[in-house]
């Protein structure tokens, strides 16, 4: 009988440890998984920021003012010519 509570003992044991072993490794793959999304997160915000950085960068440059008042407010240089295609 005493042979029989150890050996119960023991294999419950084993499963405890098993289960927690297999409930530790999902826990550290989530984690891994959120790392990995924050990860991209922060590419993606530096890359954003580098955008905006060359943007601010190009705002007082004559060539981006001209290209706004161009593109937004239909501006030319005077004696410049405008082709218009009216094929579209």
């Amino acid at each position: 009988m005493k042979i029989n509570i150890t050996r119960i003992f023991f294999v419950l044991f084993a499963i405890y440890v098993v289960y927690t072993f297999v409930s530790q490794q999902k826990l550290l793959n989530a984690y891994a998984k959120e790392d990995k999304d924050y990860r991209n997160q922060i590419e993606q915000a530096n890359e954003m920021k580098e955008e905006l950085s060359e943007t601010l960068q190009s705002l007082n440059s004559t060539e981006y003012i001209e290209q706004i008042a161009r593109d937004k407010l239909d501006m030319y240089l005077p004696n410049e010519k405008v082709y218009i295609d009216i094929t579209q």
